[in-house]
């Protein structure tokens, strides 16, 4: 069963030759690096990873890049792009040219982050990524999950993704999962999947986290397994990197060998076009 982590942020440290914008904290002191990811990999027994570069770097993809260009075969990018650069409609329509590069990633989780969604300037990206086949992984809460259904409802031919089952951090178990069907309502978009990513982050339970299968099953029977992504988030995870995995593959009875092997990594690589 081929196992592909949908989200693992890797990141350098804030530095005057590298500088971080005025906003989000790390996940972590420490970053993460290609070399130490790809050795948590090994011993978790991960295949693929898609990075995700991460909002506290700002819109920057170099680290990212790097990393699938030189492990083509565990690494592939979802990248950031800020819509109102200049040169960003030109950018996104050689996106996927871009040697690892798989897509787009977009936060609107926090107020700082939220003007480009909420005030039209993402509009012509969707339009954009929709022309030019360019699969999109957005962040949202449940609250904004009605703004991405109309996305989703006027570009049938744009396939997004929502990050986290749209949870908000640092909520647990029922205030956590309280407005669940808000997310469950985009089941009928046939163009939107879901990553049941960094789940261990939204519960006091502890490993094997059987309080979050009920809710984990409402989205199963939603979106089915071929629109629902394993993945960790990794730098933030409350587990091992394997307990991660093992999680889904062997705490899980009601899964089946063939939903883990469309969950666990086939669905994801199908959806945004890893085919390497």
């Amino acid at each position: 069963m081929l196992i592909v982590d949908a989200q693992v942020h890797i990141w350098g440290a804030n530095t005057p030759a590298r500088p971080w914008p005025a906003r989000l904290e790390a996940h972590r002191d420490t970053p993460i690096g290609k070399d130490e990811l790809l050795g948590e990999m090994n011993a978790a027994g991960v295949d693929r990873v898609i990075i995700v570069p991460p909002s506290w770097e700002g819109d920057r993809n170099d680290l990212a890049l790097a990393a699938a260009q030189a492990h083509p075969d565990r690494f592939a990018v979802m990248g950031r792009l800020d819509p109102d650069a200049p040169g960003a409609r030109d950018s996104i329509r050689s996106w996927r040219l871009q040697p690892g590069m798989l897509g787009l990633r977009f936060t609107f989780h926090a107020p700082m982050l939220l003007p480009p969604l909420t005030e039209g300037r993402m509009d012509w990206v969707w339009a954009e990524a929709e022309k030019h086949g360019i699969p999109v992984m957005v962040l949202v809460t449940h609250a904004l999950t009605h703004l991405i259904d109309r996305i989703a409802e006027r570009h049938p031919g744009l396939k997004l993704v929502l990050d986290h089952l749209a949870l908000t951090r640092n909520l647990k178990d029922e205030e956590a999962f309280r407005d669940i069907d808000k997310l469950l309502a985009l089941a009928k978009r046939p163009n939107v999947a879901v990553k049941a990513t960094g789940l261990p982050c939204y519960t006091n339970d502890t490993y094997p986290y059987r309080r979050l299968q009920p809710y984990i099953r409402r989205v199963y029977d939603a979106f089915g397994p071929k629109r629902m992504f394993w993945g960790t988030d990794l730098s933030r995870l409350p587990c091992t990197y394997r307990q991660g995995v093992t999680m889904f593959t062997e705490e899980i009875p009601w899964l089946t060998a063939q939903d883990k092997e469309w969950i666990m990594g086939r669905g994801v690589c199908e959806w945004v076009g890893w085919n390497a």
